[in-house]
């Protein structure tokens, strides 16, 4: 896809390099020297004397060469599990090392089928992609990341019954009462008797861990990997970053906060309490061949006399990166959430977050108004439409008045014959003489790209979009339009995605074809170039936009088409203003062609 969207700004007549030039280029500049000095200073914090972390260096999920097994061997192997079930949630508790390490999603299917298997977001560490959360202390060295625990009380962790296991080690009892909502969030309350006759020095650790890659990884456009907010700073690190680079991990302290690990559309994260100061590390304690990802966390030390007792609590979110729902924990204590500082900051809203969010928060809440985000993406367009139209009035103005000048110009074609300096003079003065800017009419297109981009990314990134269906054939808006041209819209059976290299290319959906149609409208509208060749270049431009959109998400398709059926009728009316006229039919020379050197066509 990220192929597919450069080639896209490339063919966009070259406004996409005036903004790589002027905007994102700079911007990306000053993020990727953020990136190179934070990358900097991690490094010579690893590479200094004293480890930056050492409480938790010994917290590694370590599996290497180990064979790995299937989910369900996994499962049954194990001494005894607690199973969870509640409204969004439905797994089990390890009672080897009490982590929770057996999730499915309930309310998210990997397809659109109603059959299709419900979204697994953790699994046993054993497993070939083994993901898992956990907390506890370190005592006396020992993390206890595989001790047994025994339940306590309760059957079934669920809403309404929490779950309270217990051990015992060398004098100290250990226990944790495991509490869950009705959505993704776990409370865990720790205590620690110390029934030894010394003081003992205990340090509160949690981690998620995550072995090998994804399959099913994403690169270039979302974030995944290791993340977190420590402190009020966030952190990422994707995969193939830590995977290869071990001076690339993230080794910093701060109050508050939250990290863990994030896929696409779902995050597993351990929340410490926002009072407190966590070190926390995102790095890979694997191998390059083998790696297996860390998102770690140690609170500072306590200490703990002969008879008495700690208790510590703290939160571990597993579900779906719903910005509702991560909102939702952000809010205070006394406001019913947690006070979680940034969660939504898991959501990778990119350096253009000053139009992913307002456009997010219109389409969730046009969305949810309407029922129907297919309808937000056209009350979206029009919203946008409405912010713009001054500029873009001034760019459609423009272009009648060149519309309305062709005239003059074919004349000094004809005037100047092959002498493009003279020609282009010419026009200069003309267009002086007219008071009029070549280049505003590139600016409905101009301001459009970033707008473009942003939907791009949101539809992209944000769960809320996921298998949401607009009407007939378009199930999922984040979704190239399922139906093709190639094979006659189904009837054949065929299927020209499938086609290797090409296949991308060949899902030639209805969505696609009308905005394909209704830019040819478009371009009848605007002045053809000067150049003849650029003029059959422009000529093409909407077939060749047919394919490059076809892979695209059926949402961002319909933006652009609706976003140009709009224009259409508003340079239009402008043009009517103007008094100048519209020829559907007009025609399109092209040199070198034909009985005397051209050629006409329709």
């Amino acid at each position: 896809m990220d192929r597919n969207f450069i080639l896209a700004m490339v063919l966009s007549v070259g406004v996409l390099l005036m903004w790589q030039q002027f905007v994102a280029g700079p911007q990306q500049e000053e993020f990727r020297a953020a990136q190179e000095a934070a990358q900097e200073a991690a490094q010579k914090a690893v590479q200094s004397d004293a480890p930056v972390n050492p409480d938790i260096d010994g917290l590694n999920g370590n599996l290497n060469g180990a064979e790995t097994v299937s989910v369900d061997d996994a499962l049954t192997a194990t001494p005894g599990r607690i199973p969870i079930h509640t409204p969004a949630l439905e797994g089990s508790i390890n009672l080897e090392g009490g982590r929770i390490d057996d999730l499915n999603l309930t309310q998210y299917r990997e397809t659109l089928d109603d059959d299709s298997p419900t979204i697994r977001l953790l699994s046993p560490r054993a497993t070939e992609h083994g993901h898992y959360a956990q907390q506890g202390w370190i005592a006396g060295g020992n993390v206890g990341e595989n001790a047994l625990w025994r339940s306590a009380t309760g059957a079934v962790l669920t809403p309404e019954t929490p779950v309270t296991l217990t051990r015992e080690q060398d004098g100290l009892i250990f226990e944790k009462k495991f509490s869950i909502d009705d959505r993704f969030m776990f409370a865990v309350e720790q205590s620690v008797r110390n029934e030894t006759g010394e003081t003992q020095n205990l340090t509160p650790y949690a981690l998620v861990i995550q072995r090998g890659v994804p399959e099913d990884l994403r690169r270039g456009l979302v974030h995944e990997g290791p993340v977190g907010v420590i402190g009020t700073v966030l952190f990422s690190r994707k995969y193939n970053t830590l995977k290869k680079n071990d001076n690339k991990a993230v080794n910093e302290s701060g109050v508050g906060g939250w990290i863990g690990i994030t896929n696409k559309y779902w995050l597993a994260a351990v929340v410490p309490p926002q009072n407190e100061e966590m070190k926390a590390s995102l790095d890979n304690v694997g191998t390059e061949a083998a790696p297996i990802f860390r998102a770690s966390y140690s609170l500072p030390v306590r200490s703990v006399a002969p008879g008495e007792s700690i208790m510590l609590t703290s939160h571990l979110f597993t579900g779906a990166k719903d910005v509702d729902i991560l909102q939702s924990y952000e809010a205070l204590p006394e406001k019913g959430g947690l006070g979680v500082y940034d969660f939504d900051k898991a959501v990778d809203w990119g350096f253009l977050f000053v139009l992913t969010r307002p456009i997010f928060y219109t389409l969730n809440y046009f969305g949810d108004l309407t029922g129907n985000f297919g309808l937000a993406i056209l009350i979206l367009t029009v919203i946008i439409k409405i912010l713009l139209f001054p500029l873009a009035n001034k760019g459609y103005e423009s272009m009648s008045k060149m519309k309305k000048l062709q005239p003059e110009i074919e004349k000094l074609k004809e005037r100047c014959g092959d002498d493009k300096t003279k020609m282009q003079q010419e026009m200069m003065a003309l267009y002086k003489k007219e008071k009029m800017n070549p280049l505003a009419g590139c600016f409905p297109i101009l301001l459009q790209m970033p707008v473009f981009f942003a939907l791009y990314k949101t539809l992209f990134i944000t769960i809320e979009m996921r298998h949401e269906p607009f009407i007939l054939w378009i199930k999922d808006l984040s979704a190239p339009d399922p139906t093709t041209i190639f094979n006659l819209f189904g009837l054949l059976p065929f299927e020209p995605t499938a086609v290797p290299v090409v296949g991308a290319f060949l899902g030639i959906g209805v969505l696609p074809i009308l905005m394909g149609v209704a830019m040819w409208f478009q371009t009848k509208l605007n002045p053809p170039p000067a150049d003849p060749t650029q003029a059959q270049i422009f000529a093409m431009m909407p077939f060749v936009f047919v394919f490059i959109f076809a892979p695209f998400a059926a949402g961002l398709v319909l933006y652009w088409f609706w976003n140009t059926f709009l224009g259409i009728i508003q340079q239009w009316l402008i043009m009517k203003k103007n008094g100048v006229s519209v020829d559907w039919g007009e025609r399109i020379k092209i040199p070198g062609l034909g009985k005397s050197g051209d050629r006409e066509t329709k």
